[in-house]
């Protein structure tokens, strides 16, 4: 058979990471397929990147814009692309040579999303020893969609792990700011409803940890877990809003089930409760929830699920020393102990 010719737009967006969309770019450039087009949007970054960017030339669309934010940048992006997959890849971020060899193979018509694993590197381009989602060989579509209307959520890795249709995009661009800080988020939540998310079980992009992420931590930043919760909060009433809209419904009873928001949500609760954004939480009403989550299929693994809330109860009830070292662990994957790195490795936890 011959292979699918799909067109693949790489559309990056950045501020201020001169020392990184270098990087991305070129890795964009490497891509092992015949029609990429890369569109690179500088939201009037007031570092080094506008050299960085030039210094490619014709070999990229370069946009500099004054300074608007994400999703402006997103938006322009977008509407100066042309082609039939489109990757929002994260300035810090770096996409493997053979990703599109390895979408064609799963490719198809009413594919809305095709989404991989990412590996976790350092600022230098290390690699960190994570490997994630970690999704089962196999998840199907009607999976992915089950999973996001019981919770808004399924496992999905951030926005440069996703490989998105052009008429997925259509039906929600241009992005505003109803998911909050992180606009790419609207993308993943509502992949499911409007065609088929693909998966596959395998690193295709580098996921760059170095302290500046919104995402990602390597060192405990209590003051992000609340802004963290509300988004995953808007992602859920995004997601009801999507689902509605192709007759389907996302209902009410999964708003706190989705572990990915438990998560933030128990750290907001535990070590930041002067700025915590759900009004009248307590100790209980989280265990309750924690409780009916597990209960709840989202696409986690028996031994993840059950980690997850062994490990919400003990940063619920445990001395306040020992949740923020739990919490720390939990969102700074390189702060773990080695031990305990081997051990949820052997689980199969993590990878």
């Amino acid at each position: 058979m011959t292979e699918p010719r799909i067109s693949l737009s790489v559309i990056i967006a950045n501020y201020n990471y001169a020392e990184f969309v270098g990087i991305a770019i070129e890795s964009a450039l490497a891509i092992d397929w015949p029609d990429v087009e890369v569109v690179v949007v500088d939201d009037g970054s007031t570092d080094n990147s506008r050299a960085v960017i030039e210094k490619f030339g014709d070999r990229v669309i370069a946009i500099f814009q004054e300074n608007a934010g994400q999703i402006a940048a997103r938006n322009l992006g977008f509407a100066r692309s042309r082609g039939e997959a489109i990757i929002l890849l994260d300035s810090d971020d770096a996409l493997h040579p053979s990703i599109m060899r390895e979408v064609v193979e799963v490719w198809h018509p009413g594919v809305s999303k095709v989404q991989f694993r990412m590996r976790g590197i350092d600022a230098e381009g290390r690699p960190n020893g994570s490997v994630f989602p970690q999704y089962r060989e196999s998840t199907t579509p009607a999976e992915v969609r089950r999973w996001a209307t019981a919770t808004g959520s399924y496992p999905a890795p951030p926005c440069s792990g996703n490989l998105f249709s052009r008429a997925c995009l259509e039906a929600i661009f241009p992005l505003d700011d109803c998911c909050g800080k992180a606009p790419d988020t609207c993308c993943v939540a509502a992949a499911p409803f409007l065609g088929e998310v693909v998966t596959i079980a395998k690193p295709l992009a580098d996921y760059r940890v170095h302290g500046r992420n919104d995402g990602a931590m390597s060192t405990l930043d209590r003051s992000r877990f609340g802004w963290q919760t509300v988004s995953a909060i808007q992602r859920f009433e995004y997601s009801q809003r999507i689902a509605r809209r192709v007759g389907l419904d996302v209902s009410d009873r999964g708003k706190h089930l989705a572990f990915a928001q438990l998560r933030t949500r128990i750290a907001s609760f535990r070590l930041a409760r002067e700025g915590h954004p759900i009004l009248g939480d307590n100790t209980l009403r989280i265990l309750l929830d924690l409780v009916r989550a597990g209960l709840t299929p989202q696409g986690a693994s028996l031994k993840e699920t059950v980690t997850t809330v062994a490990w919400g109860a003990l940063v619920l009830l445990m001395p306040r020393g020992i949740a923020e070292t739990l919490v720390h662990w939990r969102f700074s994957p390189g702060a773990r102990p080695p031990v305990l790195r081997s051990a949820l490795s052997a689980m199969g936890i993590v990878r």
